[in-house]
């Protein structure tokens, strides 16, 4: 194979990966791939197979292979995934301080401490990067769960100046946008409409972008249609039910089976942890008004 069509196909798999088209990734044929890349298509796979929740059949590949960095960092993440969190974690600080400038380290490494709680011993992992731009992606999703838009828009405007046309660029710049609002809202529908439109790319993550951009822009019943066509292909993907929940909420229409189906798929999600945590809060204010009967 032409070295310059090896590279091109490693960056096809990597851009369907950052699409959420996890079983193309999987699909993928890379035994033509030079020995360069076989490491770094091997890893993708992997972690297109824990999103689509194989994380059993990931630790059983790798189990063996921790001298390696990259798969004792898809290992860490498989065990994150798989409700092992001791474990991951301790994994995961191992290979932080052992293998810090290592780019699959950085980023899956990175997203387990971040998932525990760790933001600043991520960050401290992320911001060792060389051109990772997975590692620009995931400080910015930091930083927006920080509620540092200032910062991550700063990242973004930063990685734009040597990554113009990248795909994650777009994603996080369109990340940025949906908190910054104003025109940013249609700027970053334009980026999900058109990672929808492409060929072969109609994966719930490009999918769930565009319909969050309806929202915030009012456009609630193109919003409907794409996310009640999009379940209808993926009725077990959680973004997807999460963001019809939220939909249904802003319509006024009920959403009790939807978030049973969500409870049953992911009971850790944020946006049940969300709800919990309101109900909660209206049962504890909702008790200080409660008639008190004297017997």
């Amino acid at each position: 194979m032409d070295p310059f069509s090896a590279e091109g196909e490693l960056l096809n798999i990597h851009n369907a990966f950052h699409s959420g088209q996890y079983q193309e990734v999987i699909d993928f044929e890379t035994a033509a791939l030079s020995s360069e890349n076989q490491l770094p298509a091997r890893v993708l796979k992997l972690r297109a197979q824990i999103a689509l929740g194989q994380t059993d059949e990931v630790l059983a590949e790798v189990s063996s292979e921790e001298d390696t960095p990259d798969l004792a960092a898809v290992k860490a993440l498989a065990q994150q995934a798989a409700g092992k969190t001791d474990a991951a974690l301790q994994l995961a600080q191992e290979l932080a301080e052992n293998y810090p400038e290592n780019a699959t380290v950085e980023v899956l490494a990175a997203t387990v401490l971040q998932v525990q709680g760790y933001s600043e011993e991520a960050i401290a992992l992320l911001t060792k990067h060389q051109g990772n731009l997975e590692a620009v992606s995931l400080i910015v999703q930091i930083h927006l769960q920080q509620n540092r838009t200032d910062l991550a828009l700063k990242e973004v405007q930063a990685a734009k100046r040597w990554a113009q046309d990248s795909l994650l660029v777009n994603l996080a710049e369109s990340w940025v946008g949906l908190r910054v609002g104003g025109e940013t809202y249609q700027s970053a529908f334009y980026v999900y409409e058109e990672l929808a439109s492409a060929p072969s790319t109609s994966a719930p993550l490009s999918i769930v972008g565009q319909a969050v951009a309806e929202l915030h822009l009012g456009r609630l019943p193109e919003a409907e249609a794409a996310l009640t066509t999009a379940l209808e292909r993926y009725p077990e993907d959680a973004e997807l039910i999460a963001n019809t929940i939220v939909l249904n909420v802003l319509s006024g229409k009920p959403s009790t089976d939807l978030e049973s189906r969500l409870q049953q798929l992911d009971p850790s999600h944020a946006l049940l942890a969300d709800i919990q945590e309101k109900s909660e809060f209206f049962d504890t204010a909702a008790a200080k008004y409660a008639p008190k009967v004297s017997s």
